[in-house]
């Protein structure tokens, strides 16, 4: 809801060059205040407590429900913030319903989550003793298997992070759709994606962790390079939303997007040592969030202006993402399989030595 109103600092009484200081400082801060209690909920809080009820029996459920969350999130925020929107661009309408739904949904879990039975307080020492040991690398690096996971988690969030961030505008304004239109194409490609979690659930019930990672990439990469081979002004029609082109790209790449949550999810998981699982997300949050992050804008950003200059109506140069953007991340995607060649060396490896001592 702060967010939002940094929409409402104005010029009046500041020169131009103040009021963009103001305003940019504005807008990281809350979005900073936001991460912090977002990161604070879903990462270190919910996340966590995954952990703990996960066993053999429901990882496949588990693992289901974490990949179909971010797109349940992905087609009810387009859909419905498109119609918050609506034709009069009321962004604050959107902050404001967004908000208070979070903070209710927040009260309502404070009563209804339990915490396993079976868990048990863990202490190391301090207060900053413990705090401290998360950012012990000595732990992470005996476990080799989950540090490939994790560079496999890594590489696909920054081919996902160069082109995702970048669909709304590239929809809207470079192909010409309205918000609304753009989150009812985006929510139906999607919503017909979440059908992969069936056979997926049962690769991951089945330990075959690396066939799913392997076809969820595969899945994505398809998806991406459609977008980016087809989705031109020229080949697109925005005054209908039966797009084929752009669903069936879209619903490759909810597939694959899915899937691989989905998988990397658990099997991260599952290596995350007993004693310090919620630590471990922290590791986790590193490689899914904050590298990603930081690398992606650094090959973004040179491909947007290389690709998508031009002059807006009041004759400034301004930038748009191209399909250009998307066949780009098409190539980037395959780089997943780098990492994930090591994690299943690894992984091999440490079956072989659990067989070895049997």
């Amino acid at each position: 809801m702060l967010f939002g109103t940094t929409q409402y600092i104005t010029a009046a009484g500041n020169t131009a060059a103040n009021i963009l200081v103001l305003a940019g400082t504005a807008v990281v801060a809350a979005d900073a205040l936001m991460s912090f209690f977002g990161s604070t909920g879903n990462d270190a809080g919910y996340n966590a407590w995954l952990n703990d009820c996960m066993t053999e029996q429901n990882k496949g459920h588990i693992g289901a429900a974490l990949a179909t969350q971010p797109i349940l999130g992905t087609i009810i925020g387009t859909v419905v913030g498109g119609i918050l929107i609506g034709s009069n661009d009321n962004y604050m309408r959107l902050f404001i319903v967004m908000g208070g739904a979070v903070i209710l949904l927040g009260i309502l879990c404070f009563f209804v989550m339990q915490d396993d039975p079976g868990l048990k307080p863990y202490k190391d020492g301090s207060f900053g003793h413990q705090l401290l040991s998360a950012f012990n690398l000595k732990a992470l690096k005996e476990q080799k298997e989950l540090i490939w996971v994790f560079l496999t988690l890594m590489v696909y969030f920054v081919s996902f992070d160069v082109y995702f961030p970048h669909v709304g505008n590239y929809l809207i304004y470079y192909l010409g759709f309205s918000a609304d239109q753009i989150g009812l194409l985006e929510g139906i490609a999607l919503l017909f994606g979440m059908v992969i979690v069936i056979p997926s659930s049962k690769l991951i019930a089945a330990d075959r962790f690396p066939l799913a990672t392997v076809i969820s990439v595969v899945l994505t990469f398809i998806g991406v390079g459609i977008i980016g081979v087809t989705g031109t002004p020229a080949m697109v029609d925005p005054s209908t939303l039966l797009n084929w082109n752009l669903i069936i790209g879209l619903f490759f790449f909810g597939c694959g997007y899915i899937m691989f949550m989905q998988v990397l999810a658990v099997w991260m998981k599952q290596l995350f040592p007993a004693d310090s699982k919620g630590q471990f997300e922290g590791f986790r949050i590193v490689f899914f969030v904050l590298l990603p992050w930081v690398i992606s804008p650094f090959i973004s950003n040179p491909i947007i202006k290389q690709n998508g200059q031009f002059l807006d109506s009041d004759g400034l140069v301004a930038y748009l993402p191209t399909n250009t953007l998307f066949l780009i991340s098409a190539g980037l995607i395959l780089l997943t399989f780098i990492p994930l060649c090591f994690a299943v060396k690894h992984r091999k490896a440490a079956r072989a030595r659990k067989e070895a001592m049997k």
